[in-house]
Formats: structure tokens, C-alpha cells, sequence
């Protein structure tokens, strides 16, 4: 299958668990919000290195230890390029989105006092949520929610009764990983600026849908995991402005983070290293660099429509099942669906949907907030990479025209 500037079929071939079956049957795997699928090349460079190049960097002078230290090292420069970011040093590795968010909670909320406002979305995941709940109980912070609508978007005129001079921090995702809704986060970013606040941008869902440029979001932090974009689990990006950076405290302690240690007194190191304690997740960092060199490959453009023609079809082709209600109909959405239909559970639709080899996620997806608001206890969520096809929707269709009326019996 083509579509303009993509081969779909060629590009399967570079996804080898896409070939495989599951209880008999050829794999659908619409599960890409949880984790994507991982072309041959990251698995080959996983392999490579510690086939070849397995040694700590930063700290060798053999060849093992030099060879390692550039690749990881090359591999922040593709991210930094990628995402457009000014410096290579705004490139911090970290474990995940998670890992991300909680460092800039802790390190950027240390210079925080009592009564400052942090200010988060309805929408927001468990992750975006929880971190700076625990920042305001530390730091006696105060945090403000922006209200969403029925449709699955953000009410963002109530932003401007919210903004304060005591606003610090505003922390958004930029894609719901439960709804779909792609955010207007450039305005978001404009309001809280224009207010002498922060922003943080949660990009687990939008690094592998959108083209994203740091520099013309002008955001101050932007977090990813390199799982949802095609590379390892384990490891992901901070990004951060280097004069913000500077001024945060280290996170953790450490080897590598640090410039001298006496037992008295210990100096920090600069940029990124200062925010990356003892050996990190090596071959993670090399591999999402490789993720990344495959993302440059496609035409970014052409894999937003693709994705986008994916969501409208499926969209189209699942209403017509009777019973079924749609959560998450913003105007601008990127290819995630949920729903649920009447007379099930969506327990037991998922796991009927896997006897017949087509996985997605059921659940409150990490959104228990999200859940509470349309008072259900989660959904049924099919969310589709640039390598799925039409036809497999229109398995999932049959599929569930099959198992429906075996639930409601």
C-alpha cells in the first residue's frame, strides 16, 4: 500500500514483531499509545553495541569506552537537530516522559515558595499529575487545573482567569494519550509566558505523530519516551533551555554529574552531565538515536495525513456499530480512538479482540481523572501507527461484530 510520500508495505517489513502471529493469528497491534513497535535498524544498534562497543562512557581512555562515549554522544547531537533545540546541552537523557517530569518537579520546584501556583490540564496522564501534587506538598505550592468539555478539549479562556503573578509553572500534554485531542499548546505557551510563567510539555504521545520544533514552541521543557517513538524502553528526553537548566539544582548525586568531590564540598558539572547521575541506560541513548535517524527518513507531513486518514476511517467504520459511544471527538485529534459500546465491558472486549490476534489497550489509561469526568471506568482505546492499514481496521470492525453479540448473550 502507498500513500503520497510513504510506502506503508515497505515500511512494515522494518517492524519484524509486525509478522508474527498471536493465538493463530497475524498480528493488528493498535497498542501504539502504550508502546510502538521497533524498526530492524534500533534492534540491530541494540545488538551492535554490546556486541562491539559495550563499555561505560565519559570515563575511558580505552577504544571500547571513546567508541561508546560518540555514539551516545551522536546521538544527542540527531535529538538535538531533530527537535531543533539550540544547544546540544538542552538534550537531557533521562528514563522517560516520568523520569523527565519529576526532574524538573523536583529541581525546578526546589526554587519554588510557599503560595506558588503550578497549573496542569484535566487531561492530563497519571505522570503530569501526581509529581506536582507532591511539589505542592513539599513546597506549600498551590495547583490550578484547566477544565475540558464534553468533546475532550481544554477550556482554555479559563486559563487566563487562572494565570497569577504567582504562577511559576504551567505543565500540559501536548497530545491526550486517552482521547486523542492534540492541544493548542502554542497559545498555552504565549498566556503563561505573557504571565512570567514556565512551560513544561508532556510529548509522549506527539514526537511520533507531529514534527516538533522546541525553538518555534519557544516551551521551556519538552519530555518523550523513546519507547512510544520506536526506540527502547528506558530511556527518553528532557529537553530544557539552557539558561533555566543552568539555574536548577542537580536532581541526583552522583558519578558524572559532578566537577570536583572533597568530603567537604562538591561542585557541579556543566551542561547536560549536570543532570545525568552514574552510568546511564547506554545502548538506550545510542538506539534512540538510531529511532530518530529512521523518523528522518520519513516525510513527517505525509505521516500525520496517513495517520489522520487512519483515524477518520476507523472513526467512520466503528460508528456504524449500534451501541457504541465515541470519548475524545475533538476538531483537532491525532490517530487514537476511544470508546466503548453498550452491554459490554471493555475488559472482555480486549482480551476477545486478542484471542482473534488484534491488540489494544482497555483501561483508564493512566487518565483516572479523565474517567471520573465522563464517569466511566475506562475505554477501549485503538491508537494506530504510520504502519497500520486500512484493512487491518476492517478486521478489527469484523472483529468486533463477532464478539459483540457473544457478550450481550
Amino acid at each position: 500500500m502507498k500513500t503520497v510520500g510513504l510506502d506503508i508495505s515497505a515500511i512494515r517489513k522494518e517492524f519484524p514483531t509486525l509478522s508474527r502471529k498471536v493465538n493463530g493469528k497475524p498480528l493488528i497491534y493498535f497498542d501504539n499509545g502504550a508502546t510502538a513497535q521497533k524498526p530492524s535498524s534500533v534492534i540491530d544498534r541494540i545488538d551492535q553495541y554490546y556486541r562491539n562497543e559495550n563499555a561505560n562512557i565519559h570515563r575511558g581512555v580505552h577504544t571500547l569506552s571513546q567508541e561508546a562515549t560518540s555514539a551516545y554522544e551522536e546521538a544527542r547531537i540527531t535529538i538535538q537537530r531533530y527537535l531543533n533545540a539550540k544547544y546540544e546541552h538542552e538534550i537531557i537523557f533521562t528514563k522517560g516522559t516520568t523520569d523527565g517530569i519529576n526532574l524538573v518537579a523536583f529541581s525546578f520546584g526546589e526554587m519554588l515558595n510557599e503560595g506558588d501556583e503550578i497549573i496542569i490540564s484535566a487531561m492530563e496522564h497519571h505522570s503530569n499529575i501526581v509529581p506536582w501534587q507532591m511539589l505542592c506538598e513539599r513546597k506549600k505550592c498551590v495547583l490550578k487545573i484547566i477544565p475540558m468539555d464534553n468533546t475532550g478539549e481544554l477550556k482554555l479562556e479559563e486559563l487566563d482567569k487562572l494565570l497569577s503573578e504567582r504562577t511559576k509553572l504551567v505543565s500540559v500534554t501536548h497530545i491526550s494519550n486517552s482521547l486523542g485531542t492534540i492541544n493548542d499548546i502554542k497559545t498555552i505557551i504565549t498566556k503563561a509566558h505573557n504571565a512570567g510563567a514556565k512551560v513544561l510539555i508532556d510529548g509522549a504521545q506527539s514526537v511520533q505523530h507531529l514534527k516538533v520544533d522546541v525553538q518555534e514552541l519557544d516551551c521551556d521543557f519538552y519530555a518523550f519516551s523513546g519507547h512510544k517513538i520506536f526506540g527502547p524502553t528506558g530511556v527518553g528526553v528532557l529537553y530544557g533551555k539552557e539558561e533555566i537548566l543552568n539555574e536548577m539544582p542537580p536532581f541526583q548525586g552522583g558519578g558524572d554529574m559532578i566537577k570536583e568531590v572533597t568530603l567537604e564540598k562538591t561542585t557541579y558539572n556543566t551542561l547536560p552531565h549536570k543532570f545525568e547521575a552514574g552510568t546511564p541506560n547506554i545502548v538506550g541513548g545510542i538506539a534512540l538515536g538510531t529511532a530518530f535517524e529512521f523518523l528522518n527518513e520519513l516525510d513527517m507531513g505525509a505521516v500525520n495525513q496517513y495517520e489522520q486518514e487512519l483515524l477518520n476511517y476507523a472513526t467512520k467504520q466503528l460508528s456504524k456499530i449500534e451501541g457504541i459511544k465515541f470519548y475524545g471527538q475533538a476538531k483537532n485529534k491525532t490517530s487514537v480512538v476511544s470508546f466503548l459500546i453498550d452491554g459490554t465491558h471493555p475488559y472482555d472486549v480486549g482480551t476477545l479482540l486478542d484471542k482473534l490476534g488484534i491488540a489494544v489497550r482497555t483501561g483508564h489509561h493512566c487518565t483516572q481523572p479523565v474517567m471520573q469526568f465522563y464517569d466511566i471506568p475506562g475505554t477501549i482505546r485503538a491508537s494506530f501507527a504510520f504502519y497500520n492499514t486500512f484493512e487491518e481496521v476492517d478486521q478489527m470492525i469484523s472483529a468486533l461484530e463477532r464478539i459483540i453479540p457473544m457478550l450481550k448473550d
